[in-house]
């Protein structure tokens, strides 16, 4: 209100000088009656307009409203003026009809200038409505003024940021899904190894030489379970973003022997062979050797499952063209062919 004010008296002041230069001391006193309650009343119209006492739903009706005020401030002025001030009534109605057309023709450019402006606004509120649907790929055009234009800009970069969060949620979401689809079931594995372990050495079915062995091998299993456990915490560091392997250098043959020896009892149960081939002097293999073990685990559990009784599984290690290849053969039915290109998908 302050700044109106001053604004007002501003233009009163401008206004008087120019009367005072015109006609002297009485037309400023004119000027300043008829001006002073035009611009006062105005002024209070707008002032309740922004402070929500008038019903302006939209841009247009506020653009409307402001050029409505402009221009019947100068057609009263001059209905006025031409009542007190003016000696032929010809040239006061002359004035009047052309400040009638430059109104007219003036809200007819005020209408096509705002179009644009609506428009823009119109699309960057569409664009939101339709995020706020769901729907990531919107795109927000505006071209009206640098303000929308920046405006849609940014609405974009804030589309683009959202869509990207939620697509790294999602990884990590489904990153989630497979660590547990994963530990569930590869503690199956040791699990199934200790039931039949403990399950005969309950049975007191073993001499002594064979039950320190089936200790050894409940030991692997258990670090084998510990393994999988640690993989578990690993659903915070998911969670967080926080999620990388380390790798070492492995000493195959210590893996590979570790390994036959905690699958030993399923092998033992399906009356399976399990043995080893490493070549000579195989140096270490840059790995993370608890995942390379589960991989490993895996591959002799669905091959002792699918080699009948008094079956072997044969496991090799070798170098191969500045790697180290390790290979799981086994004498069962092997995989129909019309399955080979499905062995690496999730069941």
């Amino acid at each position: 209100m302050r700044r109106s004010l001053l604004i007002l008296a501003i233009a009163l002041g401008a206004s008087a000088g120019v009367m005072f230069a015109i006609g002297g001391g009485h037309a400023v006193v004119l000027s300043v009656e008829i001006l002073l309650p035009l611009g006062a009343a105005a002024l209070l119209v707008a002032h309740a307009a922004n402070a929500g006492r008038l019903r302006l739903r939209t841009l247009r009706h506020r653009f409307q409203l402001g050029l409505g005020l402009a221009l019947g401030q100068l057609l009263a002025a001059m209905v006025i003026g031409a009542a007190v001030m003016f000696v032929s009534p010809e040239d006061a109605w002359t004035t009047i009809g052309i400040l009638v057309f430059a109104a007219l023709i003036a809200g007819c450019a005020a209408q096509l200038l705002l179009r644009d402006v609506v428009a823009d606004v119109r699309a960057i509120g569409d664009g939101l409505h339709a995020v706020e649907r769901g729907e990531r790929d919107a795109h927000i055009t505006a071209r009206s003024s640098e303000e929308l234009v920046d405006l849609a800009g940014t609405a974009n970069r804030m589309i683009e940021t959202l869509h990207s969060e939620e697509r790294s949620r999602d990884a990590a979401e489904a990153a989630r899904r497979q660590v547990i689809a994963a530990v569930s079931h590869d503690l199956r594995t040791p699990l199934t190894s200790l039931r039949l372990l403990t399950q005969a050495l309950d049975d007191e079915l073993v001499d002594a030489e064979t039950a320190r062995r089936y200790v050894k091998t409940m030991g692997a299993n258990v670090r084998a379970l510990g393994t999988l456990i640690d993989d578990l915490f690993e659903l915070s560091r998911l969670h967080a973003g926080d999620f990388a392997w380390t790798t070492e250098a492995v000493p195959l043959a210590e893996l590979i022997q570790e390994t036959i020896t905690a699958i030993g009892a399923q092998a033992d149960a399906g009356s399976v062979a399990v043995s080893a081939r490493i070549a000579p002097g195989l140096a270490p293999a840059l790995a993370n050797p608890e995942k390379l073990q589960r991989v490993l685990l895996n591959l002799l559990q669905n091959a002792i499952h699918n080699t009948p009784h008094d079956g072997s599984v044969l496991v090799t290690a070798e170098e191969a063209e500045g790697s180290v290849a390790i290979e799981v053969s086994d004498t069962g039915r092997g995989i129909p062919a019309e399955d080979r290109s499905r062995v690496f998908e999730a069941i």
